[in-house]
């Protein structure tokens, strides 16, 4: 994260993803290693031959370890900032929507949504973006509520954001509340399917007639299609697969 003097932070820092994931496979990478290289020294003498095949197996599955978090912090660091943007784009907000993101964590789809919106300081009219989440630190580095405010006050939309804590899988909001509602990466880490069901239901209830869903996730994407579906939605169209995070990942979007 770039600072300025004085320690004032000049750029958001929307964190890395799995962040557990990411040290097993880089510990994995270490772990294997150090025993190809354990191997190699104590038999090289005795069984030079096996000895190096076996430290170009062991190194070379390191190496895939090591690619697979390098892809994956790649990916969040990098390349789902692009995905954003073009997330966003599919919307085509018109600057004066209320926008709900589901699972906001530090704001990543939360604060690109409260850019496009009108600002309201200065006279009538302008959006709001409002994000929920419980700020698992298992699912985000260092996810707060509190990073989130820093980074929506480094972007400049302090005014268009608001953040709420979502501690079950109910939104406390009433029917047709929203123009846009949307959860990137998010809704997969409720365990049961039943409990992700039940989350793609209310978000499509919150959402008013008219109005646009977007679910970005590594997982039941097609589940989540298919709840939408059933719920009554228009224009569910799912997304080719990619391989961010070295995980199949689909966006769903949807009309009401």
């Amino acid at each position: 994260m770039a600072v300025a003097s004085g320690s004032e932070i000049t750029t958001p820092d929307y964190g890395l993803d799995f962040p557990f994931q990411v040290r097993r496979w880089f510990g994995r990478a270490g772990w294997t290693l150090a025993i190809a290289l354990a191997v190699f020294f104590i038999n090289r003498s005795e069984y030079p031959g096996p000895a190096l095949s076996l430290l170009l197996v062991l190194g070379a599955l390191a190496a895939l370890f090591c690619a697979v978090g390098g892809v994956m912090v790649w990916s969040s660091r990098t390349a789902k900032l692009p995905l954003r943007d073009r997330l966003l784009d599919q919307l085509e907000l018109t600057g004066e929507e209320k926008v709900l993101d589901v699972g906001c964590g530090r704001g990543l789809m939360l604060i690109g949504a409260a850019k496009r919106l009108k600002s309201s300081a200065k006279g009538t009219g302008g959006g709001k973006a409002t994000g929920v989440d419980s700020w698992s630190p298992e699912v985000l580095s260092d996810n707060s509520i509190e990073g989130a405010k820093e980074n929506a006050k480094v972007e400049g939309v302090t005014d268009r954001v608001r953040l709420e804590k979502f501690d079950q899988d109910r939104l406390v909001y009433p029917d047709n509340n929203y123009d846009v509602v949307m959860s990137a990466l998010a809704i997969h880490n409720f365990p049961d399917e039943e409990d992700r069901d039940r989350v793609v239901r209310e978000m499509y209830r919150v959402v008013k007639p008219g109005g646009k869903l977007l679910i970005l996730d590594i997982e039941h994407t097609g589940r989540y299609a298919e709840i939408l579906r059933e719920s009554g939605a228009k224009d569910v169209a799912l997304s080719p697969v990619s391989f961010l995070w070295c995980h199949p990942t689909r966006s769903v979007t949807a009309r009401k």
